[in-house]
């Protein structure tokens, strides 16, 4: 019992030196590497060479694919800033609305929502919150707008990957996980829009004149996601849904056009923020077409289209150029694979490039750019590539099954209650929604069948508490930080995001607990 309590020190100290030590993201998660590995060697009797190479697998895993595609991703962002073109997708935004509560639903929910479902691994946040930013608005608010839409379409991120990886786990069938996972989300699919709107307007009042669209946009998100993962299955649940939910809000958007912006929210007057460490801005003077704008953005979204499951022949073929290894000796360690070309951030790499060739930018320039990029982001790299460090060790010492094991034999048949927060730490440990899954995914099932509940309903509480879990991460604050030049400010965003993950996470425990006996399949 004892040893189960100490398993949490890890994560007791990375919350006391992110949000009371106020050290920087980097600092925080190496010292509390260094405590998970001083804590496995000794009282779990790690081998010291399993707890070396757990590590190494940590640092492999952080760097590809997850590192390369935040990289990826705020380079595009950067070359976008150089070459001028966000400011003619700045024009072209406002145009649909200069009301910055519109924007973050169009941006921040339906774009953001559509890049999780493609790809994963920090799009979702990194480039959002750079265009929100882009467009003028405060980076901190950005950034704290785009990680609460990306808490519950994780679920479904990566072409279905955590879902379909559950399933796996548990052995349960996958259209009736998928479903009970979105009907167990919908009050959240509803309720998140008008948080995300308080958040970036500065405040309640700020839902004041957009109450209407912004629970359009979550209806119109969350009906198409019921019917796809019914009739079809996870794949397509949050891309379609974000699709759906983007052509909703663009239409409300143009039909508002005639109304009057309030001042505060207008971002036809707002310049774009000047974030520290971001790349300097020289901005071309020839006029460019919005094709050749939007041409990046277009591109990594036809490029993780024809590449993805979507397009089983083209993802087959470049599924051929990957390799396998195994780099932790611990007995329980799995394998890890590199896939080398069909990685979101290769392909966000190759569209970013195009594009910038296309808007005039030379080699010259994009190399200069991708350098002031990696000078950005060394800190976010090494945050990252710590964090996934201890996460491996942690999981191979038998530290997070210990800590899971605790709350399931305190809390007996009011386990369902909890449920949701274990899969919460096992996420904010990993940064992600299919490691949870893989973690804690059986234990939930296994809680489950022994106190006679569904196991559907507990397994889909582990997808929803990852998602909450995630935004509270080490990793997804780093790569919020990193993305609008914040870096060093990670104890900021931890603060700001806490109170309003605290409350999805309170309602998650009521939710899951309350309906446990009830809930479908």
């Amino acid at each position: 019992m004892l040893l189960s309590v100490v398993a949490l020190v890890p994560i007791i100290w990375l919350i006391i030196a992110l949000a009371v030590l106020k050290l920087p993201g980097h600092w925080a998660c190496f010292s509390a590497l260094l405590v998970a590995a001083v804590l496995s060697l000794t009282l779990w009797q790690m081998p010291a060479t399993d707890c070396a190479t757990s590590a190494l697998e940590g640092f492999a895993a952080a760097l590809w694919p997850i590192i390369l595609v935040i990289v990826a991703a705020i380079f595009t962002y950067n070359l976008t800033l150089k070459t001028g073109a966000m400011d003619v997708i700045k024009g072209m935004l406002t145009g649909v609305s200069a009301d910055r509560r519109v924007l973050i639903l169009l941006i921040g929910w339906c774009f953001g929502g559509f890049l999780e479902g493609m790809a994963g691994f920090g799009t979702a946040i990194a480039i959002p919150a750079g265009i929100l930013v882009g467009l003028g608005m405060d980076p901190v608010a950005a950034c704290l707008s785009c990680m609460l839409a990306n808490a519950f379409p994780t679920a479904f991120g990566s072409v279905g990957i955590p879902t379909v990886t559950l399933s796996n786990v548990t052995g349960l069938d996958v259209m009736s996980l998928s479903f009970t996972t979105v009907v167990q989300m919908l009050p959240f699919m509803i309720l998140v829009p008008f948080l995300m709107v308080i958040v970036g307007g500065g405040g309640f009042r700020a839902l004041k004149g957009v109450a209407g669209i912004t629970l359009a946009a979550g209806v119109s998100f969350v009906v198409p996601e019921l019917l796809v993962s019914y009739f079809i299955g996870p794949e397509l649940t949050v891309i379609v849904g974000s699709v759906v939910s983007l052509a909703c809000v663009v239409l409300l958007g143009r039909l508002r056009r005639g109304k009057a912006v309030p001042a505060q929210y207008d971002m036809r007057q707002s310049a774009p923020a000047a974030a520290a460490g971001a790349v300097p801005v020289q901005r071309k003077k020839a006029a460019m077409s919005p094709l050749a704008a939007w041409l990046p953005f277009i591109l990594i979204f036809l490029f993780l289209l024809l590449t993805s499951k979507l397009v089983a022949p083209v993802n087959t073929f470049l599924g051929q150029f990957s390799s396998t290894v195994q780099i932790s000796t611990s007995p329980n360690a799995s394998t890890t694979s590199f896939s080398w070309v069909n990685t979101p951030g290769v392909i966000i790499f190759l569209a970013a490039i195009i594009g910038g060739a296309v808007q005039g930018a030379s080699v010259k320039l994009m190399w200069q750019t991708f350098a002031a990029t990696l000078r950005q982001l060394i800190k976010t790299i090494i945050t990252i590539m710590s964090v996934l460090a201890v996460a491996k060790i942690m999981t191979y010492s038998g530290m997070i099954s210990d800590m899971a094991d605790l709350f399931v034999t305190l809390t007996g048949r009011f386990y369902p209650f909890v449920s949701p927060i274990i899969a919460a730490i096992g996420a904010f440990v990993t940064g992600s929604g299919t490691n949870t899954e893989v973690l804690l995914g059986a234990l939930q099932t296994e809680a489950a069948g022994s106190i006679g509940v569904s196991q559907f309903w507990l397994a889909a509480a582990n997808s929803t508490g990852a998602g909450i879990g995630k935004i509270l991460s080490p990793q997804c604050i780093a790569t919020a930080v990193a993305a609008v030049g914040l870096t060093g400010q990670d104890s900021t965003l931890l603060k700001g995001i806490f109170k309003w993950a605290l409350l999805l996470l309170v309602i998650a425990c009521l939710v899951v607990g309350l309906l446990a006996g009830v809930s479908p399949a």
